[in-house]
């Protein structure tokens, strides 16, 4: 049977090129039948990404059959992929985010998870020396996923060989990174297109801190304001997504890629004592901005308290 490769729901460009860059490395390197799969329409930074190298859009899941042989990368939590995943045949989990538990396998896999900013990151090093038979859209997917995992080196995520390798992509590439990433950035913040549910749900996980349910939103973008403007009706439709999406409360976290921090949105009480006992930010008003925040993975969830 052939595997199907996918990350998490709400993909960003890690869970859309990753897949991507896996699937190429079991179909070509490995011999073994495999195409990349996505949990959702993917986000504009990494459709610019497929358009850009001219890549194939991957074929975008309702569910995962009984027995379906799969390899799961970029997450390995069981809320941010398909319901039954468990019946699946997981034969491998590729990522780099703390374990979760609840995922349940046939049998013996390979698992790879290390501190690294970037799914793509730890796909070079496991394709090696192969990775000099990468055609050029997979170089540039591998590429735009570090770049976006770690704003272009400004997060704390990033890690000295996240760099390395993307410096290396680049120069094989002949591609000047500042450059690239703004084109990047500037797909990234042009939200326009999409409703507020759609922007709250865009970037999001699911997090429970002491009983209190969280949708944890980030929207990563050059243009803050373009997002902010639209602060009283987001903060209304909070209200509905929550409800529909059977948790408590939606944060949504606006970080501004160039100044370095975030604004978080403030509609309730609980939301400002949020704040003020996960930053020790004084809130006065309904946003509050919180300087150097800009990893929802190191900074935000881990800080998070009720």
């Amino acid at each position: 049977m052939t595997t199907q490769v996918f990350g998490h729901k709400s993909p960003d460009t890690d869970s859309t090129g990753a897949p991507i860059i896996w699937a190429w490395y079991l179909n070509e390197i490995k011999g073994e039948a495999a195409v990349p799969a996505l949990l959702g329409e993917p986000n504009t930074e990494a459709a610019f990404m497929l358009t850009h190298w001219n890549l194939d859009k991957p074929a975008i899941l309702d569910g995962v059959a009984a027995d379906t042989p799969v390899v799961i990368v970029d997450t390995n939590n069981p809320a941010e992929l398909p319901d039954g995943i468990n019946g699946a045949d997981i034969r491998a989990i590729i990522d780099h985010h703390k374990l979760v538990g609840g995922l349940e396998t046939k049998g013996p896999i390979d698992i790879t998870v290390r501190p690294l900013a970037c799914t793509a990151t730890i796909m070079m090093d496991l394709i090696g020396d192969d990775a000099a038979k990468m055609p050029t859209p997979i170089k540039g997917a591998a590429l735009s996923c570090i770049l976006s995992d770690t704003l272009e080196f400004r997060s704390p995520t990033t890690t000295d060989h996240d760099k390395a390798v993307a410096e290396k992509l680049a120069a094989d590439l002949g591609i000047d990174i500042p450059t690239y990433a703004a084109e990047m950035f500037a797909a990234k913040s042009d939200v326009s297109a999409f409703s507020d549910a759609d922007l709250l749900r865009m970037d999001s996980k699911e997090y429970e801190v002491d009983g209190t349910k969280f949708r944890v939103s980030v929207l990563e973008t050059t243009s803050p304001a373009t997002v902010l403007d639209r602060k009283a009706s987001l903060m209304d439709t909070m209200t509905a997504v929550a409800k529909e999406d059977s948790v408590d409360q939606v944060l949504l976290f606006v970080v501004d890629i160039l100044n370095e921090e975030s604004t978080l949105l403030v509609p309730n009480d609980l939301v400002k004592s949020v704040a003020a006992k996960s930053f020790d930010a004084a809130v006065d008003g309904d946003t509050v901005v919180l300087p150097g925040v800009v990893s929802r993975k190191k900074q935000i969830i881990p800080n998070l308290k009720v």
